[in-house]
């Protein structure tokens, strides 16, 4: 088993390294934002038209039809907005130094580009079954829009690995871990809790889902984000010296930190930007299979929903995680992972700083179970139809048993691992259908909807 681990551990120090995975996706976010001219700052007023104009805790219910824009955007950021945007953070920063948030940004940006891209192409590809529901995401516009359905039937392979087993195996096990440290409860039995919450949700379908993440992923937003800035309020002094710090540490790590993180800008960048992709998820391929499910007039209007999925994962979320551990100055280049996390949550708020951490790292993770849950149920449609989805969906709650009452570094290097893989077709297909996606955004705009 130790072998296993360190063989899957090895090939992803390639995959998600410099030569890989980063420079394609950073390179794919780059190519749409110079193909659609900056979709993500020309558009950003109308995205957050598309997303708050809609904001509601009680949408209309959805159904065969799909849900509405807001529930779809709800439901990506639900599976966007994990123990990454908590717990990675914190590792980029011991890592890569403070200045691994300045990369985090810039893949960001770019990522913004990429998933407006997923999104329409969603959008432009969905299809509805033959039981009357509608349905999409990259397996879709693969084999409908590239006309390969072998790579299609790798991807969605892929993601129902990734997601729906080891995956949330991951998630599982950092609410068990953190309930335990924090209150001294059975990790198992954490487990089996959480495997029962999430079955009510698998169990009930599109409807219940979308009504769980639009009521869900507001409300733990606000209260992290509440949490986080008393706590900036209170170390207000050290706000201005933790952004010089991010910024120097861009490119001289140990030179912004004093030598407390010897690292170089190199490793900066690579933990900076993989971690920030992995948290925001742009051009892997998951959160395409909400925005399918979204009653839009025009694909282009998902896509701009889209773009705020990164913007309040990438500089809400994990902005105030990265800054809230450098004003505590709770950055000593040993503590890392949710250990740094709640070290920096107890010095702002105190004995109640490791509750509230372990709080919100289930509402995090619930939220991204139930999520990707979604996104592979859609790969084993596409794959088998409806029939075997009881007994898939007893697989998937196995497996957050299961992830609760392990010792996962197998597991989480696997979870790397297929999410690495199940990237590549995805970028294929968003890349050679780039002509579909910068029509879309033409004709949304010689339509007039701009002023809509």
């Amino acid at each position: 088993m130790d072998q296993l681990t360190a063989l899957i551990t090895t090939l992803n120090s390639y995959l998600w390294g410099n030569f890989c995975l980063v420079p394609l996706l950073c390179g794919a976010g780059l190519y749409f934002t110079l193909r659609l001219r900056f979709v993500q700052v020309r558009k950003f007023g109308l995205a957050v038209k598309y997303t708050f104009g809609q904001l509601s805790f009680s949408g209309a219910k959805a159904g065969k039809d799909g849900m509405s824009s807001f529930q779809a955007l709800a439901t990506a950021v639900a599976a966007q907005v994990g123990t990454g945007n908590v717990v990675g953070v914190a590792t980029a920063l011991t890592m890569g130094g403070p200045g691994a948030l300045f990369w985090i940004w810039l893949a960001a940006f770019f990522g913004m580009a990429t998933i407006f891209a997923e999104a329409v192409l969603a959008q432009t590809y969905k299809v509805r079954r033959p039981t009357g529901e509608i349905t999409g995401g990259p397996a879709y516009y693969i084999s409908q829009g590239l006309k390969c359905k072998p790579l299609a039937v790798f991807f969605s392979v892929c993601i129902i690995i990734a997601l729906g087993m080891v995956g949330n195996s991951v998630q599982s096990n950092s609410i068990a871990e953190s309930f335990h440290l924090a209150f001294g409860v059975n990790q198992l039995a954490v487990g089996v809790f959480i495997a029962v919450i999430s079955g009510l949700v698998f169990f009930g379908g599109t409807a219940r889902l979308a009504s769980v993440t639009e009521k869900l992923v507001p409300i733990m937003a606000m209260c992290y984000i509440v949490g986080g800035l008393y706590i900036l309020a209170t170390h207000a002094g050290m706000i201005i010296p933790a952004f010089k710090m991010i910024i120097q540490g861009a490119f001289d790590p140990a030179a912004a930190t004093g030598g407390i993180i010897g690292v170089t800008m190199k490793e900066a960048i690579r933990y900076g930007v993989a971690r920030g992709l992995f948290a925001n998820e742009a051009g892997m391929g998951s959160t395409p299979h909400a925005h399918a499910q979204a009653k839009v007039n025009h694909p282009a209007e998902q896509g701009f929903v889209a773009i705020m999925g990164v913007f309040i994962t990438t500089f809400m979320i994990i902005t105030m995680t990265a800054l809230i551990i450098l004003t505590t100055g709770s950055l000593d280049g040993v503590t890392s992972g949710s250990a740094l996390t709640q070290k920096a949550f107890t010095t702002g708020l105190g004995s109640f700083g490791s509750p509230f951490v372990a709080i919100c790292i289930f509402f995090f993770a619930y939220s991204t179970i139930i999520g990707w849950y979604f996104f592979a149920e859609q790969n084993v449609k596409f794959l088998f139809g409806n029939k075997p989805l009881p007994i898939f969906r007893c697989i998937a709650m196995f497996f957050i048993v299961l992830g609760s009452a392990l010792k996962l570094d197998l597991v989480w290097q696997l979870a790397d691992f297929f999410n690495g893989i199940m990237v590549i077709p995805n970028l294929i297909a968003v890349i050679g259908l780039a002509k579909v996606v910068s029509n879309a955004l033409n004709d949304f705009d010689e339509k007039g909807q701009l002023k809509a």
